[in-house]
């Protein structure tokens, strides 16, 4: 007989399949990890299948999630289509891996996964309304109401990287132009980064000096270190940055009223640097000032876990 109290969580992604046991209090048991097909398709299906089947045959777990990193439809059955893995696109998932393994597998969007995970044990763990924002190349999401995963009349609610924030902005690559990945994403950090270091040459010579020197050898991890030490060059950048987030959390704020917005995603590692900007953002442009409450912005508790743990936890639903 299954333990009702160990799920499994599947992350894929364009270059691997990660798949952990969970137990219900979100405490990851073992993971298994396989490379992503590049042919994708049926032999990805394979794939997924083989981790599921190794990990439920040691643990004899009840319940499990595969997360897509794009669109999902709302019966959390058939993937309607992922930038990033080929062969994908409209394919009832739920249907072709029981076949393979036997088991009923639900299907979720992996920012919905990390979001949850989020809600569940992390940051806005005891929270009834949340938003979480996962800031990485892109900017993923998830919306928390009522203790409840919104996920949109067809499941594709929460994509708040591709809500325009510029008019007439920077094309996307999602085809729009001004969306709010583009300027707050950590692809968009290191943009704001390269324009600065050419206003600022002695300050951004000190910047590359953490990497090897060059624009290409320059991570988000050395721009946290700059600032942390002061340098005006990465100090601007994550203001920049957190600026765009805080005017985007304003936003979100009058449509969803959440009580807590979590922040996710390597960024956070510099907390205030780039939270504080954020904060004073969102005051300036909140409509209603001083008479719509303010969420509370926080950083996210997880890491890398997030979307593991999340999904675990959403098979059991």
């Amino acid at each position: 007989m299954a333990n009702s109290n160990l799920a499994i969580g599947v992350d894929v992604g364009g270059t691997k399949v990660l798949g952990g046991v969970v137990d219900d209090t979100g405490k990851i048991l073992k993971t298994l990890r396989k490379d992503t097909p590049k042919s994708g398709g049926a032999d990805l299906n394979r794939v997924v299948a083989e981790v599921v089947l190794e990990l439920h045959k040691e643990f004899s777990t009840n319940g499990v999630c595969i997360t897509a990193p794009g669109f999902v439809s709302s019966d959390r059955k058939t993937v309607l289509g992922v930038p990033n893995i080929v062969d994908w696109d409209q394919r009832n998932l739920h249907s072709e891996l029981k076949e393979l393994t036997g088991l009923d597998c639900v299907i979720e969007n992996d920012a919905n996964a990390a979001a949850w995970g989020e809600a569940k044990y992390g940051a806005g763990k005891g929270v009834s309304h949340s938003i979480i924002l996962t800031i990485g190349t892109g900017i993923g999401g998830g919306v928390i109401m009522n203790d409840e995963l919104y996920r949109g009349a067809n499941g594709c609610a929460a994509e708040f990287g591709h809500m325009r924030i510029v008019p007439d902005g920077e094309l996307c690559g999602c085809g729009a132009k001004g969306c709010f990945e583009r300027y707050a994403s950590g692809s968009a950090l290191m943009r704001h980064t390269e324009i600065e270091i050419a206003a600022d040459q002695a300050q951004g010579k000190e910047l590359l000096s953490l990497g090897d020197g060059t624009l290409a050898g320059l991570k988000g991890e050395h721009i946290t270190t700059a600032a942390q030490g002061g340098n005006k060059v990465a100090l601007k950048a994550l203001t920049i940055t957190g600026s765009y987030i805080g005017q985007a959390i304003s936003s979100l704020s009058v449509l969803f009223d959440p009580k807590v917005v979590v922040i996710g995603g390597g960024v956070v590692d510099a907390r205030d640097l780039l939270l504080g900007p954020a904060q004073r953002a969102m005051e300036e442009t909140m409509p209603f000032f001083g008479k719509h409450p303010l969420p509370q912005i926080v950083a996210a508790k997880m890491g890398n876990e997030a979307g593991l743990v999340g999904a675990a936890d959403l098979a059991r639903r």
